[in-house]
């Protein structure tokens, strides 16, 4: 018996010719046509969408950027927390940049931010690598709960789906944003007391956590959908009747033919983290001074933007670049795992 995801690719790919003359789902190498599996056919499909390769390589920057920060701050000389405006007289003049638009120069790149006078490429470059990676933690964390409470309340139904299914109609009940803005704070004060300031490990740690806790449960509906549908069909019962154990058919028969939610998914689920880290350090219960990232800049932003707009500019503009591109790329993902979708 064959899986869906093996038909699926026969139905919408092996009938007809392509445009090299050759049938869809086959090459050309040395005088032979050598067939294609889905995942060559997936990819050739992603490799021909302009904005998909795009959107991936814009992605694939920022995620450069984020790992290289301590390389990219020794190559420029500066560091995110150096006041460089307080040590150098001239640069700041009633705490605001003396240069125009925010002091942009040929040492300071993208200028210095107001009051304190730090750089802001520096503030940046590393505000990208604490909220970009933060939200990848988050997002692993969520896929992979999802993958497992998911797949195993679809697959063995009874009590175990009526439990699983229980603990997500209560947990979607919860409105996400206010929850995060009320619980990282108390979830803090358990393991700092007031007093004392927190570790940002230990803020990063628990904005994990909490945003783990409630991110998770739309992919986890969508796969025991999913899951629900898939376990009646032949190739299952097939490998029921083989003698196959429920570890196995899970890992080898339901995995595979879920692997699209997955992944297209996961593209909307990390755009949406960035923001809601972003949110939080604005409201001021995420990362706090002197860490950099996304959401405290804004929030600090809020404050210069009448004299200073330009320190507003670059974060905004970053964000705004990553998430568009992220959210592209998931539509192209998806494309190329449903052709027909796309037409």
């Amino acid at each position: 018996m064959t899986s869906p995801s093996q038909t699926a690719v026969s139905k919408t790919d092996t009938p007809g010719l392509g445009p090299d003359g050759l049938s869809k789902g086959k090459d050309r190498k040395g005088g032979e046509l050598v067939g294609r599996s889905p995942g060559q056919l997936m990819w050739a499909r992603f490799r021909r969408d302009r904005v998909g390769v795009i959107s991936a390589y814009v992605v694939l920057f920022f995620f450069a950027v984020g790992l290289l920060a301590p390389v990219i701050s020794s190559l420029y000389g500066k560091d995110p927390y150096t006041r460089y405006g307080m040590l150098t007289p001239g640069l700041l003049t009633n705490g605001y940049p003396t240069q125009p638009n925010g002091g942009i120069s040929s040492e300071f790149w993208f200028g210095i931010e107001p009051t304190l006078g730090r750089d802001v490429f520096m503030q940046l470059v590393y505000g990208i690598r604490t909220t970009l990676y933060t939200a990848v933690a988050i997002t692993i964390a969520s896929v992979l709960t999802a993958i497992v409470l998911g797949v195993a309340a679809g697959y063995f139904g009874g009590r175990i789906d009526y439990f699983i299914g229980r603990v997500i109609d209560l947990l979607m009940a919860f409105p996400n944003q206010l929850f995060f803005v009320a619980f990282v704070p108390v979830v803090g004060a358990v393991f700092v007391a007031p007093e004392d300031a927190m570790p940002t490990w230990l803020r990063a740690t628990i904005l994990i956590l909490v945003m783990w806790f409630l991110g998770w449960m739309s992919l986890a509906r969508l796969l025991r959908g999913q899951v629900l549908s898939l376990r009646e069909r032949e190739f299952i019962e097939a490998a029921k009747v083989s003698g196959a154990s429920p570890a196995r058919i899970i890992r080898r028969e339901l995995l595979p033919n879920v692997v699209t939610p997955i992944l297209v998914q996961t593209t909307y689920m990390l755009p949406n983290f960035v923001t809601s880290i972003a949110g939080l350090s604005f409201l001021g219960v995420g990362f706090v001074e002197p860490t950099p990232d996304w959401g405290r800049m804004f929030a600090n932003a809020a404050d210069y933007y009448r004299n200073d707009i330009t320190y507003l500019f670059f974060p905004g503009l970053a964000m705004v670049i990553f998430i568009v591109a992220f959210n592209l790329l998931g539509d192209s993902v998806r494309d190329a795992f449903d052709p027909k979708r796309a037409r």
